[in-house]
């Protein structure tokens, strides 16, 4: 249920509206505008209780039920778009965010020499697995804590963001003194014991697509970020498992507009995950800028034919100076800037 307060409304009414809620025992989340204030009124019996228990409150002006399953990260608690501050980085404001790096963190010499990249190339935040859930116990497992290690001596050196994937709740407050935002993976999109702990950090997440979700699905687990307080969530879309096989994954190109109408967080795209291959990159990546992304997280790599990781999928540095080059027209034809 949503409370929409009076332009002006006093702080006395906003708290009175609040307290009726939880005499009533349910939870409250405020979204506190410029102009006016918006509070959700959470949980299961929400939708046994007249609205009019609030409606008749000083300072109300509307009262409406949210239908969908997600109520955090719907637009109608949250008309505005959110924009995610990071360190002198803005997520879903004008100018685009490109998220770049390898897969995983082999060595320093690889990773210092991609972060020298994604710096000259104009991208703003470096990405990299220092943990990484591999489907295969004999793969690769990442350097882990060696690797942390490693991305936070390349953020002093090169004045990057980091972004790297946080597996499980004991890793949480590790990964944070290396990292700028967390990374929940596509795999762990519904493991809510481990959003709910993020949901209680002050770290921006990123929250990836699981492999076989719906756009609710997805959404639905961003509200487990959002219900403790952190207002700070980015969502990725990273591609579906469908029927068709030509490349690794399906990308939902088409979530991109639905989750800019439904929702207020801004979304990236991960076409390196999507398509599985480096010629396929370039093609989706315009694609995800056109049809109203954010932004982009994509893999690269000094030596593809030598990663450890996903080298299929990672273009070179070239290529990645290349694509980097040619989004920026594409940027500007929709408004946007690289």
């Amino acid at each position: 249920m949503i409370v929409q307060m009076k332009r002006g409304a006093t702080r006395e009414e906003v708290d009175h509206v609040v307290e009726r809620a939880k005499s009533l025992g349910f939870g409250v989340q405020l979204n506190i505008g410029t102009e006016t204030t918006v509070i959700a009124i959470l949980g299961s019996d929400t939708g046994k209780t007249p609205s009019d228990i609030f409606a008749v409150l000083p300072g109300v002006e509307a009262v409406s039920r949210i239908m969908k399953p997600y109520k955090l990260a719907s637009r109608e608690f949250h008309p505005q778009s959110s924009l995610i501050k990071i360190n002198g980085c803005e997520v879903g404001g004008n100018r685009l965010v490109v998220m770049a790096g390898p897969c995983a963190v082999e060595s320093e010499r690889q990773l210092f020499d991609t972060a020298a990249t994604v710096k000259k190339a104009g991208g703003m935040v470096l990405r990299g697995g220092a943990f990484k859930p591999r489907t295969s116990p004999f793969s690769f497992q990442g350097l882990e804590e060696k690797g942390l290690e490693l991305l936070g001596e390349a953020r002093k050196k090169y004045g990057l963001l980091v972004v790297t994937e946080v597996l499980q709740i004991e890793q949480i407050e590790k990964v944070a003194k290396y990292a700028d935002i967390l990374q929940v993976g596509a795999r762990n999109m519904q493991n809510f014991a481990l959003l709910k702990e993020l949901s209680r950090t002050d770290h921006p997440i990123l929250l990836k697509r699981g492999l076989a979700a719906t756009v609710t699905e997805w959404l639905t687990a961003a509200d487990y970020l959002l219900a403790e307080g952190n207002q700070r969530v980015i969502l990725c879309e990273r591609g579906i498992r469908t029927f068709e096989d030509s490349i690794r994954f399906t990308m939902d190109i088409s979530s991109i507009p639905v989750i800019k109408r439904f929702s207020h967080l801004p979304v990236l795209v991960d076409p390196s995950h999507a398509t599985g291959h480096a010629a396929f990159v370039p093609a989706v990546a315009k694609a995800a800028i056109a049809a109203g992304a954010d932004g982009l997280l994509i893999e690269i790599h000094p030596k593809p034919e030598t990663a450890l990781v996903d080298g299929l999928q990672s273009l070179s540095f070239p290529a990645f100076e290349q694509l980097m080059a040619d989004l920026a027209p594409i940027a500007k034809a929709v408004g946007r800037q690289m």
